[in-house]
């Protein structure tokens, strides 16, 4: 009889959560256009729930400046790694060394499960520039304005244009918000490059 409850509930727990996610992916009738990064979003937030993953973005990026000290530049929690397919986060650390890392944590646990020095010939070799407001207060500006969990904070060190933060988050709405943070000044617009 236990039994025969439980196996109810956990199915009707599965229905019910994929009824909330395929809701949230279809919330956003902009015509097809980021239909996919909202359902990206949306089975990220709903894999990370369903699996435990309940490592904050805090908690990831402790357990990478413990791993390699120095400064983080972008963290994106990524449902597609190559590691057995689990939810982890990935952060660029600038490192005390002088060296840019790739370091990879698990969303379920905060452990380290790889912390490499990034050979990416793409990136430019040089340091950040610096900045002003902080990863963790961009990330409080963005979720102050828009409430939620965020999937993605990005320096943006383009040479052309202003220092800023890109975040992307979550809002307790399903919705997703690309967000820049001024990386002078805090202040938070609406990211309108996907328009």
């Amino acid at each position: 009889m236990k039994r025969t409850i439980a196996i109810s509930a956990v199915t009707a727990a599965v229905l019910v959560g994929g009824g909330v996610a395929t809701a949230v992916a279809f919330a956003d009738d902009d015509g097809g256009k980021g239909r996919d990064q909202v359902t990206r979003s949306a089975d990220r937030a709903e894999q990370s729930r369903a699996t435990g993953g309940r490592v904050t973005l805090d908690e990831a990026l402790a357990a990478a400046l413990k791993s390699v000290p120095g400064t983080v530049t972008e963290a994106e929690l990524d449902d597609d790694d190559d590691d057995g397919g689990r939810t982890v986060w990935e952060l660029d650390v600038y490192g005390t060394d002088k060296a840019w890392h790739d370091v990879t944590v698990d969303a379920g646990s905060a452990k380290v499960l790889s912390a490499r020095d990034d050979d990416n010939d793409a990136r430019d070799r040089h340091a950040p520039r610096s900045a002003a407001v902080s990863l963790k207060a961009a990330v409080d500006a963005a979720t102050g304005a828009h409430p939620g969990t965020v999937t993605s904070v990005d320096l943006d060190d383009d040479e052309d244009g202003p220092l800023r933060w890109e975040v992307d988050v979550t809002g307790e709405d399903g919705a997703r918000y690309d967000l820049d943070v001024d990386a002078r000044t805090g202040e938070v617009t609406v990211d309108r490059d996907d328009d």
